[in-house]
């Protein structure tokens, strides 16, 4: 499988695709004026603390405040007592399970806070106080005690090789997590991550100490450099990007960080746009459609809400040969694949329900969960999927740390306001129609003059014309229709006329 990451800078957007085998699989973008805050570090002020929620809100300088749950709460390990990490980071902290958030914290306290998931929608951004600095192979704790290992490290000799050589370098009391890229990695590698994260860390004390709060201690790395550290593996074939100043900003930081990758970094030059070139234009704008057809000619269709995301899977086209539970099967295996890469390249996270279409055979429904679980391993985010429940439902969960591709390359429409529905044209005519009875006596003149979108207006002089001529019996004045195309379709005004 060929994999390249394709950028494209501009002073006002980047825009990063990971292509597989030529198939757009994951597509990250970030603006200057709507930039995400995920890994950021603030000196925040607690505002309010919320016992019924076990929670705090916490000023870290936004316009909405941070959202801090008991279980990001920093304790002690060697001491019952909160330790505000802002004045003494020495000692090692644990989570505050079991506690109190009330007994933790209290309102106008500073607290040292990193952001784990960027404000979504209405929400303001979730907050957590076990401070994580990434480097390409390392992964900082700087308040625990403890090495992890990457999960997809499945090496158990290499595992512990890993653990045995980072418990050799770290220091004491100080927490390391290794990133999967890391088993290709030299112990000089590791250690100038060390080295590099220790004294990053060193550096965010110093500057908390000096800031008041609110304020901002740190910030991560943008999406050009991040693609180096979280994208960029042995296992990408090339980074290919067309833009002149950060080409050479990714090839500075490589040479630091990842020598052994700087031949596979590449500038586009040519005229075609770099998207376009590699026809990503089409299917950035497939990812933002509802319907998603698939080759058998059957559809999945994609409804997402703040709460939960909702995956409907129909035969659409597909009629099948002879057998109505082959087709349903055949149907539904196809969208499980489909469904597992729709997933990950709209970043859709949360409570995801995927109804396929029911089936009477159990083996199906066995084989169709083992498709899904298999097709979503390729996926780098977090996930827990339940069994498929004799409705043909499945239930799962998708970590979520910011904005979905929907919500960040759309808005509400104008017109419904985000509720995908408008009111039918004979339904605005009939509530044109219920108003001027109402108010008719109220007004002495003979003639009223209705001003409606021109969609309205067609439907008043064609189809309604008779209940139009009825009303007007009825009111004993005359209706004249003056289509409006200013108006929005459900808008209407009406001009008593005396």
């Amino acid at each position: 499988m060929t994999t390249e990451i394709l950028i494209n800078a501009t002073n006002y957007e980047v825009r990063l695709a990971l292509v597989e085998d030529g198939n757009l699989s994951e597509f990250h973008m970030q603006r200057p004026t709507e930039k995400g805050l995920m890994g950021n570090i603030y000196k925040g002020r607690v505002v309010r603390v919320l016992p019924g929620m076990q929670a705090a809100f916490v000023d870290i300088g936004l316009e909405r405040t941070g959202f801090l749950y008991v279980d990001d709460v920093c304790v002690s390990s060697n001491t019952p007592e909160y330790n505000p990490c802002i004045t003494d980071c020495a000692n090692t902290h644990v989570r505050a399970q079991g506690l109190h958030i009330e007994n933790l914290i209290t309102e106008g306290q500073e607290l040292l806070v990193q952001v784990s998931k960027d404000p979504i929608g209405t929400k303001g951004a979730r907050l957590t106080c076990h401070i994580t600095l990434p480097c390409r192979n390392l992964v900082f704790i700087p308040q625990t005690d403890h090495i992890g290992i990457s999960r997809k490290i499945e090496d158990e000799e290499l595992r512990n090789k890993l653990k045995n050589l980072i418990d050799e370098l770290r220091p004491q009391h100080s927490g390391f997590i290794v990133r999967t890229v890391a088993e290709h990695a030299t112990t000089e590698e590791l250690e100038a991550d060390m080295e590099f994260l220790m004294l990053l860390w060193d550096d965010i004390i110093d500057k908390a100490d000096k800031l008041q709060s609110p304020s901002k201690v740190h910030e991560d790395l943008d999406i050009v450099l991040r693609s180096i550290r979280d994208f960029f593996t042995m296992d990408v074939d090339s980074l290919i990007i067309d833009h002149e100043d950060s080409y050479n900003k990714i090839i500075d930081h490589v040479k630091t960080f990842a020598p052994q990758l700087k031949d596979r970094i590449s500038l586009y030059t040519e005229k075609t746009p770099i998207f376009e070139a590699y026809n990503i234009e089409v299917e950035i704008s497939r990812a933002i459609e509802k319907k998603v057809w698939l080759r058998s000619g059957g559809y999945i269709i994609i409804e997402s809400t703040e709460a939960l995301s909702v995956i409907d899977v129909n035969t659409g086209r597909y009629v099948g040969k002879n057998d109505l539970n082959l087709t349903i099967f055949k149907t539904n295996m196809e969208a499980a694949v489909e469904i597992a890469y729709q997933l990950r390249l709209r970043n859709i996270g949360g409570i995801i329900i995927i109804d396929f279409i029911d089936m009477e055979n159990e083996e199906h429904r066995e084989q169709l969960f083992n498709r899904f679980k298999e097709a979503v391993k390729k996926d780098k985010s977090r996930n827990n999927i339940l069994k498929i429940s004799e409705f043909g439902l499945v239930q799962m969960t998708r970590k979520r740390n910011s904005e979905n591709l929907h919500q960040l390359m759309c808005e509400p429409c104008h017109y419904c306001s985000g509720e995908g529905m408008i009111k039918s044209r004979r339904t605005v005519c009939y509530d044109i129609f219920r108003v001027i009875s109402i108010n008719a006596k109220k007004h002495k003149g003979t003639t009223i003059t209705l001003r409606v979108h021109p969609r309205i207006a067609e439907l008043l002089n064609n189809e309604e014309d008779g209940t139009k001529q009825q009303i007007e019996k009825e009111v004993s004045k005359r209706i004249v229709i003056a289509p409006a195309k200013d108006l929005h379709i459900e808008k209407y005004e009406i001009i008593w006329q005396s």
